[in-house]
């Protein structure tokens, strides 16, 4: 006789949900060579190797500094700004049970840090970014985070939330992780001043040709992969037990997988005919910006909003790309390389605000309120912190490498090395020719051919 095997299906579906989240988190990690080909298609090719280099230490050191210091940090936020107890806010160092759960928190913390890069590149010095970096990690991001996710402030039980009657809704970081990055970014960028030629002497923005929009495009592509892991991943639980048997969560996950898609498409749309507007001709970059911001304009509202809601929020996100862009470089002159504050800050303030009018449930006055003055808690949050974080770091060390470094490119300088060595044999040589016959230019290896392609910008200069 065959006895039934007997299963509780509590341990089935707690099982089951935590394979699932490591693999999400593992889809969310590969986001990080994402990032680091977008950034390296958006500079020039003296500099590709800097930005590499910090793509990596974002991994490597945040990591550790999440696990030691940061995620101890929400608890500690998350208990002060609700009348909560912090006793077990570094409990996880020393629990095996909770180390998944941390690894899931950590590749959003990685998210928020390295999108700070892209905002810098060319010109910040490496040791005061690897030290931005640690305080990134360490304090900056997982304050908002204690704020919102870890219990705090913004949310039911904390002091703001708990007054409106509502919790604020950031489902899987718009706000929590883009806006913060993109922000701590526009202030590193502003403090650490622009790139030498990035504006001329009447103040006007001059274009700085990146280096390859294949590495740009094909980094938006794994960008946009991971993050199906990002916002449907955040649906953590897949298998939910309801009057002891097994419940597949499949409606939820189709809710924010559609929605994620929709807004993504949206984003790409929306920013491929601003820029056949406003430039007369639609562009492959600003329209991958758009997808991004798209993206980054749903992640908060995945679960909560209506799919047209959705598309909505991401055809927002990136009609808004290259207007904010502008605003940034023209208005604020923060010569911000990639854009992140426009991609990042903007599309995930903007999304984010906006979930109550296209909630599922219908628009709640106090739930809108809680939204708009959450996304300002979190923006002034993240200023103040990040400028105290800079002038401090000032003091050690100079934010900016040299006029000489800078000319010369950050991988030599910074790091003496060349990613591209057959391509410019030698930074300080004029002339030479690059693999497909076109000219390498004499001020510090940017491989040039039938014009360039823009870093941060439509426009591209000629030679002459």
């Amino acid at each position: 006789m065959v006895t039934p095997l007997q299963l509780d299906p509590t341990v089935v579906a707690n099982g089951i949900n935590n394979v699932w989240v490591l693999t999400v988190t593992f889809l969310i990690f590969f986001m990080q060579p994402g990032f680091a080909l977008l950034e390296s298609g958006q500079v020039r090719a003296k500099n590709v190797g800097n930005v590499l280099m910090k793509n990596m230490s974002d991994w490597f050191l945040g990591t550790i500094i999440y696990f030691v210091v940061g995620a101890g940090v929400v608890g500690v936020v998350g208990g002060l700004t609700s009348g909560g107890g912090i006793s077990g806010a570094f409990a996880h160092i020393s629990d095996p049970t909770a180390w998944i759960g941390w690894l899931f928190g950590a590749v959003f913390a990685m998210t928020a840090a390295t999108i700070v890069s892209g905002a810098v590149a060319e010109r910040m010095n490496f040791d005061a970014y690897v030290l931005f970096t640690i305080l990134m990690t360490a304090i900056i991001y997982p304050v908002v985070v204690g704020f919102t996710w870890g219990g705090g402030l913004l949310s039911a039980g904390g002091f703001i939330g708990s007054a409106l009657g509502a919790g604020y809704l950031d489902f899987a970081g718009a706000t929590v992780v883009h806006m913060c990055g993109g922000i701590a970014g526009l202030v590193a960028a502003k403090l650490v001043g622009a790139r030498k030629d990035r504006y001329d002497a009447n103040g006007n923005s001059q274009p700085i040709p990146g280096h390859s929009m294949l590495l740009a495009v094909l980094g938006t592509f794994i960008l946009a992969f991971g993050w199906y892991g990002f916002n449907v991943g955040t649906q953590a639980t897949i298998l939910a037990v309801e009057d002891g048997s097994l419940t597949f969560m499949g409606a939820a996950l189709g809710r924010v997988a559609l929605v994620t898609t929709l807004g993504m498409s949206a984003g790409g749309a929306m920013a491929m005919l601003t820029s056949a507007r406003y430039q007369g001709k639609p562009d492959p970059l600003w329209t991958a910006n758009g997808l991004l911001a798209g993206l980054v304009a749903v992640t908060g509202a995945v679960p909560h909003v209506t799919w047209w809601g959705g598309a909505l929020l991401g055809g927002l996100g990136g009609f808004l790309v290259l207007p904010a862009f502008r605003f940034t470089v023209d208005t604020l002159k923060v010569d911000d390389v990639c854009g992140v504050f426009a991609v990042h800050g903007v599309a995930g303030a903007v999304g984010t605000a906006l979930i109550p009018i296209f909630a599922v449930g219908g628009f709640a006055v106090n739930q809108f309120a809680l939204q708009v003055i959450g996304v300002v808690v979190i923006a002034l949050w993240t200023i103040v912190a990040s400028a105290i974080a800079l002038y401090a770091i000032s003091a050690v060390v100079d934010l900016r490498v040299t006029e000489e470094e800078e000319t010369e490119g950050l991988d030599e300088g910074e790091h003496g090395v060349s990613v591209y060595p057959e391509f410019v044999p030698d930074n300080r040589r004029e002339g030479g020719v690059a693999a497909d016959g076109g000219s390498v230019r004499t001020d510090g290896g940017n491989v040039r051919t039938d014009g360039g392609v823009p870093a941060d910008d439509t426009e591209v200069i000629d030679d002459e």
